[in-house]
C-alpha cells in the first residue's frame, strides 16, 4: 500500500546554465554544467549552513567557478574521507572539496566515459572504449596506474563489488577480476533500456534488465527472489535504506529494499536528469533546476503504515530507529506485533498471529482471552497497560518527529477495528486456532515454568534459613498443589504458569490429544487442580486425571479412582477400563515405597490377591520394613505370609530378624500338622512320603537358625514327624536322641550317618575335641537299641513336660493368648532346669561307657550297620574304643575293612614317629659333639 515515505521540495530554480550533474557535500550542492563551469549552492540561513546535512528550505548561489572544465561535466563524486572531487569532463580530475583547486588529471583517462571509486582501498576504474583502466591513489597527489584490461564492447555502466568490477556493456553484464583480468559472464543486459549497475549497502549488486534489477552477489549469483520489478526501465536508481529510487521517464519510483519489494510512493517529476544520493535525502536535477525528496521521519511512517495495515513494513521501519530510542523501538514493536496479530487472528492465520503475539512479549492471559471456553484460574495478575495499548504511535512520531496528532488513531477506535469482543464471544473455536494456540503456550511455556521454579526455590532457601518473605499482597500465602511441597503461590511467576499449564492442557484436550496432555502432567506442571479435575472428570480422562492426582500428591484419590476402574474393568469390556488393571496399582504404588509405606501396605492389599507375586515383589522392591508387611499379610492374606518370607530370606536372611524366622517355621509346621492331621484320621499317613508342604518345613529347619527349637518341639505329635523332631533335637545338641530317632524310628542309617558327618564336620571347623565321640555315639545305638530306647524315652519325656504336651497350635500369638504373665514365666523356668538336666546327661554320655556289657545272643543289635559304620568313617572313630563296644563273637574277617586301614595308618604313624626321633638323636649327638670341641 502506497504510502508517504518522501516529500519534495524545491531547493533551487532558474540554474544560469544547464545542470549535467549533481553532487552534494555537507549541506551544500555541486552543479556541474554544460559550459564546464561548477556551481555551488548553500543554504540561505546561516545557521543551516553549519549544519553538514542537506535542509528542506532554498539554497542560493555561493560560488560560481567559470573554467572549471574545458567541455560539461558529465559526472562528479566526493570523496569526504579524503577531501577529494572526481570529475568527468574530457578527461578525469581530482580537485580539492575546500577550494576545489586541481590536484591531478589522469591523461590517460582522456575520453573516458564512466568511472568508479572504491574507497576502501583508493582505487579509480575508469573505462574508455573497449579498455577497462584502474589506478591507485598513493596520497597528495600521485596516482599510480596498477592495471589494464580489454573488454569485449563499450562499457555503459560500472561498480567496484570487493576486488572485482562488474561491467554493463552493451549486450551483457560481466565480472572482471581486478586483478588477472579474467571476465565471468553474468547474463545479458536488455535490448530497450541502456546496462544499469548499482552497489547496494550490503555489498551486493543491482543489476537493471529492461524494468527488472536483478540482485546478485560479487561474484554474479543470483539471489533468491532477488528481484525488483518497476513500472518502467529505469535510468538511474539510488539507494537509500530501506528504499530504492528509481528515475522512470515521468516520476521518480520508490520501492522497499525488502522482499518482495512492494511499491511504497511516486513522486511526479519531468524531465528529470540526474538522482544524486546526499547524506539525509535524495537530489532531484532537471535542466535548470534541483528539488530535494526528503524522508518522512520514521516515525510518521510507521504511523501511516500501522493505520493502513500494513504491519511488516511499519516492522521493518522499526528497526531502523536509532538506538538512542531503544525503548520506545520495543515499545512500538510490541504495540505493532498486538494489532497485526489481532488483524491476522481474525483472518484466520492463528499461526501467523500466535508468531507475533509471541515477539510482542505480551501476556498470555491476553491471548487467552481471545480463546472463550477455555477456563482459567483466578490470578492476582495486574498486566501492564502500556503494553495493550495500540494506540501509542502518537508518542512514537512525536519522538521520532514532528507529526500532527490527526495522523494517529483513537486507542478506543482501533480495539474496536481489531478485536471486538462481541465477534471473538460469538466465534467459534476451531481445530486451527487451538494448534496455533498450543503452539503459542508450548513456546512460552519453557521461560514461565523457569522462572516458576525459582520462585518457588527461592522462597524455600528463605524459609530454610528463617527469613520468610513479606508481602503486601493478601493472597500471598495462597497454595497452588501439593506437588511442590504446598509452596505459596505469589501474584507472580507462578500464577502465570498455572494460567498456561491450565490453558494447554484445555487445548490438548479439544484437540483430541489425550496422550500429550497425559505427558503434560507426568512432568512439572503447575495445572490448576479444582478446574482441571472437573474437566477430566467431565472428559472421562481417567490417565489423565490419575496423573493430574500423582502430580498434586493426591495419592489416596489417584488410588481410589485405579480401583474403581479395576472393578469397572472386570463388570464391563469398556475400552477406558481395559487401559486399568491391577498391576496399574502396583505401578502407581512403586515410587511411594519410601515415601508411604503405609499407604503402599493398604492399597496393596486390594491387588494381593489377583497379583499375588507382583505385590509381593513391589514389597520387596520398595524395602518396606519386612516387619510391617508381615504384619499386614498376617492380617489381611494369612496364606502369602510364606510367599513373602520365603523371598525375604532367600534375598539376605541376615537382614531378616529372628522373630520374622520363627514365624515362617511356625506357618510351615502349621500347615504341616495340618496335612498330618488330615491323613491321621484316614488312617493313611506314611512316615516315609514328603509333600511339598513338608519339605520346606524340613528345609527351612535345616537352614534356619532364628527360630526356638524347644518350643517347636513341644507342638509335634508323638507317633510322627521323626524326621523334624531329630532336626530340632539336633538344633538343642541332643544328638544321642535325634540319632536314635533316625535308627530306630525312621529305620534309615544314612541318614542318621549324615547326622554324624554333619555334626563332625561343624565341629571340627570349629576346632572343638571330642568330635569322633557322635560316631561312638552312633556305634552304640546301633549295638545296644534296647538301653538307646529307654535312654530316648527317658530324656524326652523329660524334655516334653505334661502340660506342654496340650499346646498344638503353631502361632505364637495364640500362645501369648493362652496363658497368663506368671504361667509364662513358670512354664519358662520349669522348660529350662528340664533342657539343663538333658543337656548335662547327655554331655555326661559324651564319652562312651565302655564299662557297660552288651548282652550276649542279643539279636536285636544292629551289628552288620555297625561294622559298615567303621569300615566307612574308620579314620573318625577312636579304634580302641570301637573294640570294645564290638560284641566278643564278632569275627575278625568282618573287621578288617575296619583294622586294616586303621593298623595301616598307626604303623605309618609309627615309622614317622620313629624317624622322628632317630633324627631329634643324632641331632642331639652332634651338638654334644660340636660343644665338646668348642671345649676342647
Amino acid at each position: 500500500m502506497v504510502h508517504s515515505a518522501y516529500d519534495s521540495f524545491e531547493l533551487l530554480a532558474g540554474c544560469p546554465s544547464k545542470i549535467e550533474s549533481v553532487e552534494s557535500y555537507g549541506s551544500k550542492i555541486l552543479l556541474g554544467c554544460a559550459d564546464g563551469s561548477l556551481l555551488v549552492y548553500a543554504p540561505e540561513s546561516k545557521r543551516s549552513a553549519t549544519v553538514p546535512e542537506m535542509r528542506k528550505e532554498l539554497y542560493t548561489l555561493e560560488r560560481n567557478l567559470k573554467g572549471f572544465a574545458k567541455k560539461a561535466v558529465v559526472s562528479m563524486q566526493v570523496v569526504e574521507s579524503r577531501e577529494l572531487l572526481l570529475s568527468l569532463s574530457e578527461s578525469i580530475a581530482f580537485h580539492k572539496l575546500s577550494s576545489f583547486e586541481i590536484i591531478a588529471v589522469i591523461t590517460k583517462a582522456k575520453g573516458a566515459n564512466a568511472f568508479c571509486w572504491d574507497e576502501h582501498r583508493g582505487f579509480l576504474c575508469f573505462a574508455k572504449q573497449k579498455r577497462v583502466c584502474i589506478f591507485r591513489h598513493d596520497g597528495g597527489r600521485g596516482f599510480v596506474e596498477v592495471k589494464d584490461f580489454g573488454v569485449p564492447d563499450v562499457v555503459k555502466s560500472m561498480s567496484w563489488c570487493g576486488d572485482n568490477i562488474c561491467l554493463g556493456i552493451r549486450k551483457e553484464y560481466v565480472i572482471l577480476n581486478a586483478t588477472s583480468g579474467a571476465i565471468s559472464e553474468v547474463f545479458t543486459s536488455g535490448r530497450l533500456a541502456p546496462p544499469l549497475v548499482v552497489s547496494l549497502p550490503s555489498g551486493e549488486l543491482l543489476l537493471g534488465k529492461e524494468n527488472i534489477g536483478v540482485i546478485v552477489d560479487q561474484n554474479g549469483k543470483l539471489r533468491p527472489e532477488g528481484r525488483i520489478c518497476w513500472s518502467e526501465a529505469p535510468t538511474e536508481v539510488v539507494i537509500q535504506k530501506p528504499y530504492a529510487l528509481a528515475l522512470l521517464p515521468r516520476f521518480v519510483e520508490i520501492r522497499s529494499l525488502r522482499a518482495p519489494y512492494p511499491l511504497m510512493q511516486t513522486v511526479v517529476f519531468r524531465n528529470v536528469r540526474h538522482l544524486r544520493q546526499s547524506n539525509n535525502s535524495v537530489i532531484i536535477a532537471l535542466e535548470n533546476s534541483i528539488h530535494g525528496i526528503f524522508p518522512v521521519p520514521l516515525g510518521a511512517q510507521i504511523v501511516q503504515l500501522t493505520a493502513a495495515g500494513n504491519f511488516e513494513e511499519a516492522l521493518s521501519l522499526c528497526k531502523l530507529l536509532p538506538p538512542e530510542e531503544s525503548n520506545l523501538r520495543a515499545a512500538k514493536e510490541g504495540s505493532i506485533h498486538i494489532r497485526y496479530a489481532h488483524y491476522l487472528f481474525d483472518n484466520g492465520s492463528y499461526e501467523q498471529s500466535m508468531e507475533h503475539f509471541l515477539a510482542s512479549q505480551v501476556d498470555i492471559t491476553h491471548v487467552l482471552s481471545l480463546y472463550t471456553s477455555i477456563i482459567l484460574p483466578k490470578t492476582t495478575i495486574v498486566h501492564d497497560a502500556d503494553k495493550l495499548d495500540l494506540g501509542d504511535d502518537l508518542n512514537l512520531s512525536r519522538g521520532s518527529s514532528s507529526v500532527s496528532d490527526d495522523m494517529e488513531p483513537s486507542p478506543a477506535s482501533n480495539m474496536s477495528e481489531l478485536d471486538d469482543s462481541a465477534d471473538l464471544e460469538s466465534k467459534k473455536m476451531s481445530h486451527n486456532m487451538l494448534m496455533a494456540l498450543i503452539k503459542f503456550l508450548q513456546k512460552k511455556r519453557h521461560s514461565i515454568i523457569e522462572k516458576a521454579t525459582a520462585e518457588g526455590t527461592e522462597e524455600v532457601v528463605f524459609d530454610a534459613v528463617g527469613n520468610n518473605f513479606e508481602s503486601n499482597n493478601s493472597t500471598r500465602f495462597k497454595k497452588i498443589n501439593k506437588a511442590r511441597g504446598s509452596i505459596p503461590v505469589s501474584s507472580g511467576a507462578r500464577e502465570m504458569a498455572s494460567v498456561l499449564d491450565t490453558a494447554l492442557l484445555q487445548a490438548l484436550l479439544l484437540t483430541g490429544q489425550p496422550s500429550m496432555a497425559e505427558n503434560l502432567l507426568r512432568g512439572l506442571n503447575y495445572c490448576d487442580l479444582k478446574i482441571c479435575e472437573e474437566i477430566l472428570q467431565e472428559g472421562s480422562y481417567h490417565v489423565a486425571l490419575v496423573e493430574l492426582y500423582k502430580c498434586n500428591s493426591k495419592h489416596r484419590e489417584a488410588l481410589e479412582l485405579i480401583n474403581k476402574l479395576v472393578k469397572e474393568s472386570k463388570a464391563s469390556q469398556s475400552n477406558i477400563a481395559h487401559r486399568f488393571k491391577p498391576e496399574a496399582t502396583i505401578e502407581y504404588l512403586k515410587p511411594l515405597c519410601a515415601t508411604d509405606p503405609t499407604l503402599v501396605l493398604e492399597y496393596s492389599m486390594l491387588v494381593l490377591e489377583s497379583c499375588p507375586t507382583q505385590t509381593i515383589e513391589l514389597f520387596l522392591s520398595g524395602h518396606i520394613p519386612a516387619d510391617m508387611v508381615n504384619l499386614y499379610l498376617k492380617q489381611h492374606a494369612p496364606n502369602l505370609q510364606s510367599t513373602y518370607l520365603e523371598l525375604v530370606l532367600a534375598m539376605n536372611e541376615d537382614a531378616v530378624s529372628g522373630t520374622l524366622q520363627n514365624e515362617m517355621v511356625h506357618i510351615y509346621l502349621s500347615e504341616v500338622l495340618d496335612w498330618h492331621g488330615d491323613l491321621s484320621s484316614q488312617q493313611q499317613w506314611d512316615e516315609k512320603v514328603y509333600n511339598p508342604k513338608r519339605k520346606k518345613l524340613l528345609s527351612a529347619l535345616e537352614s534356619i537358625s532364628g527360630y526356638n527349637p524347644e518350643t517347636l518341639l513341644k507342638l509335634l505329635p508323638s507317633d510322627a514327624l521323626y524326621e523334624e523332631r531329630a532336626i530340632l533335637l539336633g538344633k538343642m545338641n541332643q544328638h544321642e536322641l535325634a540319632l536314635s530317632l533316625y535308627v530306630h524310628k525312621l529305620h534309615v542309617p544314612e541318614l542318621a550317618l549324615s547326622y554324624c558327618d554333619h555334626v563332625y564336620e561343624s565341629t571340627h571347623k570349629a576346632s572343638v575335641k571330642s568330635t569322633s565321640n557322635i560316631y561312638l555315639m552312633l556305634l552304640q545305638i546301633y549295638l545296644n537299641p534296647r538301653r538307646t530306647t529307654k535312654n530316648y524315652e527317658k530324656k524326652i519325656s523329660n524334655i516334653l513336660s505334661p502340660r506342654s504336651k496340650s499346646f498344638r497350635k503353631v502361632r505364637s500369638k495364640s500362645f501369648s493368648k493362652s496363658k497368663s504373665l506368671g504361667s509364662k514365666k513358670i512354664a519358662a523356668i520349669e522348660i529350662a532346669e528340664d533342657t539343663k538336666a538333658s543337656q548335662s546327661s547327655d554331655s555326661g554320655r559324651s564319652d562312651v561307657d565302655t564299662d557297660e556289657f552288651i548282652e550276649e545272643g542279643d539279636t536285636s543289635i544292629m551289628l552288620d550297620e555297625a561294622l559298615d559304620l567303621l569300615s566307612r568313617r574308620w579314620d573318625r572313630i577312636n579304634g580302641a574304643q570301637a573294640l570294645k563296644l564290638l560284641p566278643k563273637e564278632t569275627k575278625l574277617q568282618n573287621m578288617l575293612p575296619f583294622l586294616g586301614p586303621l593298623v595301616r595308618k598307626s604303623s605309618e604313624m609309627y615309622r614317622n614317629c620313629s624317624v622322628v626321633r632317630s633324627l631329634r638323636q643324632s641331632e642331639n649327638l652332634q651338638v654334644m659333639q660340636s660343644r665338646e670341641q668348642r671345649a676342647a
